[in-house]
């Protein structure tokens, strides 16, 4: 959370066109914003995984998008390696993300070791990742006030991997068929 705040402070302090632009650079490493409602957010999150050509890891809070499921869906069919990493909350309902997802073949992973597990990122090939507030959801991308961050950095994709990589190592495997 120390991390969450201090890079928006630093985006806010150093890069003060960041709140209004577009496309952005951090450090040469071009980005992308956008907010939600109505920005196209899940429209960029799917082209981003369409774009993908060997790996797509997933971190998820709330994850009901079914077509950001389906473009997951989609790129494993293509022979992607997927896998994601949920909140425990996708333990309890009946049918979400989760199941369709693990139906589907995709490796999906519960983080029941936090009280939250709020990680909203997507990390692709090991150069793309795909966070902000906004989670994979109906309501964030037609209700909610949200914002999206896709930056394409080598070096902070390594530092989400980093990050994914701990969290997969106390994740159990979500097996609920349905």
């Amino acid at each position: 959370m120390k991390r969450a705040v201090l890079f928006t402070l630093v985006l806010i302090l150093v890069f003060p066109g960041v709140i209004f632009a577009r496309d952005i650079s951090l450090h040469n490493a071009p980005a992308q914003v956008f907010f939600s409602p109505h920005d196209g957010t899940t429209a960029a999150i799917i082209k981003e995984i369409a774009s993908a050509k060997s790996e797509i890891l997933v971190q998820a809070y709330s994850f009901t998008s079914a077509p950001i499921a389906k473009g997951l869906l989609d790129a494993h069919k293509r022979r992607i390696r997927v896998e994601a990493i949920l909140d425990k909350s996708h333990q309890k309902d009946r049918y979400t993300s989760a199941t369709f997802l693990s139906n589907s073949g995709i490796p999906v992973y519960i983080d029941s070791d936090h009280a939250i597990a709020h990680n909203k990122i997507m990390v692709i090939d090991r150069e793309v990742v795909i966070t902000g507030s906004f989670n994979f959801t109906r309501a964030a991308e037609e209700k909610n006030a949200e914002n999206l961050l896709i930056i394409r950095s080598r070096e902070l994709a390594a530092k989400y991997i980093e990050n994914w990589n701990s969290h997969r190592k106390h994740s159990h495997r979500y097996d609920r068929q349905y």
